[in-house]
Parts: C-alpha cells; structure tokens; sequence
C-alpha cells in the first residue's frame, strides 16, 4: 500500500514515537506506522472528508482503530501541545507545509521531531527550519514514477555528532542534484534574455547556486 516516499518517511520515525499523520489521505502511512513498530499510536488529521472516510475504513480493516486516532480538521489545528512527540507531513507543497507549521505553533513546539517530504519548494521548508530553530538530522532521497523526491528529519535538539545524512549515500544523489542542476540552468538561460534580470541579485545568486551543485556532481564523479 505504501510506496518508496512513504518508507523513507516511515524510516525516520524513532520507534516508540506518538505521531500526527497531518493530511493522512488514505491512511496508509499511518497504518504502517503501527505496524512497523514505528508509531506506538497515531493521530490521523485530514480535511477531505471523503478521503478521511477511506482513511477510517483502512484502519478499521487493519482493526487499528483503538491504536490510530482519526480526525477532522484542518492541518495541526485539532491537535493540543504534547499530544505527539513526532509531526509527519508528506506530499505537499513546501509552501502549504509552512503555512501548517506557522498556524500551530504550540503545537510544534512541543514535538521533539518533524519529518516533512515536500512535493515542492523545498527550499523554503528548510528556511522556515533554520528560521525557527530546528535543526536537520537526516534526509534521503525516494523516486516514483520517475520523480525524485527529498525527505528532512528534523529536531530540537540535535546529536552531539553530525552523522552522514541517508541522502549522501542515495544511488538516487547524482540523478538528483543532475535533474536540479539542469532545472536551475533552464531557469538562468530564460533570465540572459533580458538585461534587467542579468544585472540583477538573483541572478548572481542563481548561478552560485548552479555551481556549487555542479562542484558536488563534480565530486560524486570523482573530479
């Protein structure tokens, strides 16, 4: 039921975690939480009700009911501080996971990890991270369909010592930071067409942007 982007999420839950599947969808996440041993209960939110409805019977059929808690509602809102220690929200925008992050503060605070998978706009779930003190433990890469996609753990308080990230050893790193590179360079080609967007400050900072990741493709290389 799950796919490569929903494991990779599951393994960076800590086994034993009390965790919110915010925009649960079908369930299916939620549903492995528990059963890997990951998730000792769950919190299941979801807007739709329609796919709320899926969600409750999944777990029904699963006879997880009593373990994966279902909810109405809209993102963290319909959870109270230190109901979970872990916060999971996969498949959305980067900018929609911000807003969800923002709207509950209380909420997040009181979380000890939160494991977000960006359908988009990574850039800016890392941002809001670093803006509001959290610190990025770990990140892997999952492809489906030919889509590549970053998953980020993040915590409060961070190992003494910095680990190596899942991400670095991902067979999937250089077809990444490939289809990243050849995106950002599409993007300045567009740019060298007007002479305003040349001389301006994004421009600059694209092109730094495209070289540090043409120095790591560079070392994954062995150049």
């Amino acid at each position: 039921m799950t796919d490569a982007r929903i494991d990779a999420v599951i393994n960076f839950v800590r086994e034993g975690s009390r965790v919110a599947d915010i925009g649960a969808d079908h369930g299916y996440l939620s549903i492995e939480l528990v059963k890997s041993g990951r998730a000792i209960f769950v919190t299941a939110t979801e807007k739709n009700l329609q796919p709320l409805e899926a969600a409750r019977k999944n777990i029904s059929a699963a006879g997880l009911e009593k373990i994966i808690d279902t909810r109405h509602g809209d993102g963290l809102k319909i959870l109270s501080a230190g109901e979970v220690d872990t916060i999971c929200i996969a498949g959305m925008g980067g900018a929609l996971i911000t807003k969800i992050l923002d709207e509950s503060p209380e909420v997040v605070n009181a979380a000890r990890q939160l494991i977000l998978q960006p359908m988009n706009a990574s850039e800016k779930v890392r941002d809001w991270l670093s803006e509001n003190d959290w610190a990025v433990d770990d990140e892997d890469l999952a492809e489906v369909a030919g889509v590549i996609y970053e998953i980020i753990s993040a915590v409060k308080i961070p190992d003494a010592v910095p680990k190596k990230f899942k991400r670095d050893s991902s067979p999937l790193l250089k077809k990444f930071l490939s289809q990243r590179a050849e995106k950002i360079q599409r993007v300045l080609d567009e740019m060298q067409k007007s002479s305003v967007a040349r001389t301006s400050e994004k421009f600059s900072a694209t092109q730094q942007k495209l070289a540090a990741l043409q120095n790591e493709i560079a070392v994954l290389n062995g150049g």
